[in-house]
């Protein structure tokens, strides 16, 4: 099938399930499943259902519209690009202490396919001792052995038994295409050998539970027509007619019905006052930032919080919106030689950028075709080695005054081997905090490459509530960013090892100067502003309706109901209690996949 054809199709077949939403006023009103929010979770579980029961009817309710033919989404090498857009929520955070008072953006897709089709497509997973995490927390049977089972269930990845990957812990059938890019700069090659250097091994299988390491990581590209595989484009298409979507609506609140021992869930409300009834379940698969809101909206939630939006309390949980974990990134560019050509030759040469994009659209290879594979995934001992117990006594200190079994089993794993706590990303192109150079600048034209530092587990964790009964009205948002010590100190440890690998040979052979942050930084005081004045989000914000006992904090029980409801579930990164050690995406569609085994299994 050509990429045109598939294209054509995939549009043909969301217009149908649409059409047949639209033409039967009775299957608008009742159905067995609503799922509210289709997502990199919703539009996954709705598939799933779908298959699954046959002879259930589903209704799935996006806020955006859909975008198929749309190329920003479709091509690799324009990712990020639609951040900031109508394909975009475009949430900001509250002014952050942390950051000397800065505002940060919290991008969320708004589109069917949620951050399925506007993330930088990293397919990635955690460490299996994370996984397990989970289980230890009071969830039973949610561990790494079945949650590896769903997330392969997720994927086809093409690749295994090849340069750049073994065998482990990839799927073969499942409708999310991944493989590792065909584009590998000269440069990257260049980082990868840098890493080997430092002592950091090679790991061909960092999908299959211990990804510490350096790799070329995974994108979830579909290499038959080497465009973005997500949510949208390929579970939807798979789904029966019993799917019907409703797109371009918002949901105002669930509708429940008191019960001797709980509340049921009887339908929706949309925001133009039409009810949607069910006949088994509603499902929120509105991601962290929103399915805390909306059952706030609902009346379920903190009295204080509920009281301050003049909505009524129907159920007290007071764990919902909190427990908010995020991470975030620091940044370190550097200037290439001019017999290096990088990422950054799109932006500004117009031609050339024209000629590739025709390349790509012949399906031959391109530099659209880039997404970024070079990964690493290092524990504290390889990036700092003996001030690892430093770094661990700061942890302590800071789980001490907080105390939360969030925090103990966060501090579980920044003391382990086996558990990442920093990725440095190599991101060819500028991906910096000042902006690419002006144009008449002297260095505009020039090429760059960043290396991006992640901290895995920071201790910072901050909370999401609404502030009116109106669902217009944008969530208060407040991670919290470098609220502790240990945070700051990690964040400066890994920005500093980005710059000891850019210093590192052969990479350090690649560049001529350090554009960001520059080396003027270099005593305790400057990292550490550099790194309040830079800092900013990586998007993987969890934990908001954390499946954890009610008791530590739950909204959810492990089998992701709502506490005090009987068939109200949450299903996306909301219920991830702690937040791992990878990018999120894998696990947000192994939790669709396990729902929607929990849910069939039940019918």
């Amino acid at each position: 099938m050509t990429r045109s054809t598939l294209k054509a199709w995939l549009v043909a077949a969301v217009a149908a399930s649409i059409a047949t939403a639209g033409s039967n006023s009775d299957q608008l009103q009742v159905y067995d499943y609503v799922v509210v929010g289709g997502g990199t979770a919703g539009s996954a579980l709705a598939t799933r259902l779908s298959q699954g029961l046959p002879d259930k009817t589903i209704l799935l309710i996006e806020a955006g519209p859909e975008a198929l033919d749309e190329d920003r989404i479709n091509i690799p090498g324009m990712k990020g690009s639609t951040l900031g857009t109508l394909y975009d929520w475009n949430f900001t955070t509250i002014p952050q202490t942390g950051l000397n008072g800065r505002v940060l953006g919290a991008n969320r897709g708004k589109v069917l396919g949620g951050s399925s089709a506007l993330n930088l497509m990293t397919w990635d997973r955690s460490a299996a001792e994370e996984y397990d995490g989970w289980e230890q927390l009071g969830n039973p049977s949610w561990n790494w052995k079945n949650m590896i089972a769903a997330m392969k269930d997720v994927e086809t990845f093409t690749g295994i038994n090849s340069s750049n990957y073994g065998d482990q812990g990839v799927g073969t059938s499942g409708p999310i295409h991944t493989i590792i890019n065909r584009v590998i700069p000269a440069q990257q090659e260049l980082w990868l050998q840098s890493m080997a250097d430092l002592g950091i091994p090679h790991n061909l299988n960092s999908l299959g539970g211990n990804p510490i390491g350096y790799m070329n990581q995974p994108s979830n590209i579909d290499s038959r027509t080497w465009t973005r595989s997500y949510a949208a484009n390929s579970y939807i298409p798979k789904s029966g007619s019993n799917l019907h979507l409703l797109l371009e609506t918002r949901v105002a609140k669930v509708n429940l019905r008191k019960g001797r021992n709980s509340h049921t869930a009887t339908g929706v409300t949309l925001q133009d006052g039409t009810i949607i009834s069910v006949r088994r379940e509603v499902i929120l698969s509105c991601g962290a930032i929103q399915s805390p809101g909306l059952l706030e909206l609902s009346g379920i939630g903190s009295k204080a919080v509920l009281s301050k939006a003049g909505i009524d309390q129907i159920i007290d949980l007071e764990g919902v919106g909190e427990n908010l974990q995020d991470h975030v990134r620091y940044q370190a560019s550097y200037q290439l030689k001019d017999n290096f050509t990088s990422f950054d030759i799109l932006k500004y040469n117009t031609t050339y950028a024209a000629t590739q994009l025709a390349l790509w659209h012949a399906k031959q290879t391109s530099l659209y075709d880039y997404t970024g594979s070079g990964y690493s995934y290092l524990n504290w001992h390889q990036v700092v080695g003996n001030m690892a117990a430093k770094l661990n006594s700061l942890a302590q200190n800071v789980v001490l005054s907080l105390g939360s079994v969030v925090d103990k089993k966060k501090l579980q794993y920044i003391g382990s081997l086996l558990s990442p706590q920093v990725e440095v990303i190599f991101s060819d192109g500028y991906t910096g905090v000042k902006g690419y150079p002006t144009i008449g600048s002297p260095l505009y034209g020039k090429g760059f490459f960043t290396l991006i530092g992640v901290v895995m587990h920071p201790l910072s964790r901050g909370n999401i509530h609404i502030t009116s009964a109106d669902v217009d009205t944008k969530p208060l948002i407040d991670p919290q960013y470098l609220s502790n010590e240990y945070d700051v100190q990690a964040a400066i440890e890994a920005i500093k090892y980005c710059r000891k690998i850019a210093n590192s040979s052969p990479l350090s052979s690649a560049w001529v100067s350090e554009f960001e942050p520059g080396m003027a930084v270099q005593t305790d005081e400057d990292w550490r502003q550099y790194v309040l004045n830079t800092t900013l989000s990586i998007y993987h914000p969890v934990g908001t309706c954390a499946m954890l006992p009610k008791k530590d904090g739950g909204v959810v029980n492990p089998e992701l109901i709502v506490y005090g409801t009987n068939n109200l579930r949450v299903v996306d990164a909301s219920i991830i209690p702690v937040l791992p050690s990878a990018h999120i995406q894998t696990a947000v569609y192994g939790i669709a996949e396990r729902a929607a085994r929990f849910i069939i299994e039940i019918s």
